[in-house]
């Protein structure tokens, strides 16, 4: 189930509504302005958003299932990992309303997704899940940081 909704979210969805915004509806934005909108909706916006909600509701889910912590200790910070998951994905997802706020989602969203798929990468014992966590973290990133320079580089 996890790994559906990473790939789904995280690939699929944006792909789709690239797609569907330039062949469906023959929109005139171009491709690198359609790449960050969708990618930051569907992988920061609705991705962090419920990572968030879990997060905070069942932050035991987090502990246990993706860093392998069973201490309820733990709870606490997860928790507050789910507060700054909303946070920034509320920013991707209300980036929709208004297309100057792409950018900064962009650029919030992907720190945290470079700097999270950075950290699982020192884990020597990750387990299924977060190699999962760590792949799409990264993935994000790569995609997130190539729709930044691609829109300095347009702006300049």
């Amino acid at each position: 189930m996890y790994l559906a909704v990473v790939v789904l979210l995280m690939g699929v969805f944006p792909v789709a509504a690239i797609l569907i915004e330039s062949f469906a509806f023959h929109s005139d934005a171009g491709l690198v302005f359609l790449i960050g909108k969708w990618f930051v909706f569907w992988a920061v916006g609705m991705r962090l958003l419920l990572a968030g909600v879990r997060q905070m509701a069942n932050p035991a889910f987090t502990a246990d299932t993706i860093f392998g912590i069973k201490d309820k200790a733990a709870e606490v910070i997860v928790r507050e990992l789910g507060f700054g998951n909303f946070a920034i994905g509320v920013l991707g997802a209300v980036s929709l309303l208004n297309r100057e706020w792409v950018v900064p989602a962009a650029i919030a969203g992907g720190l945290f997704y470079g700097l999270a798929g950075a950290l699982h990468t020192r884990n020597g014992n990750r387990n299924t899940n977060e190699n999962i966590a760590m792949i799409s973290d990264l993935f994000i990133f790569v995609v997130l940081a190539l729709y930044l320079a691609a829109t300095v580089i347009k702006a300049a």
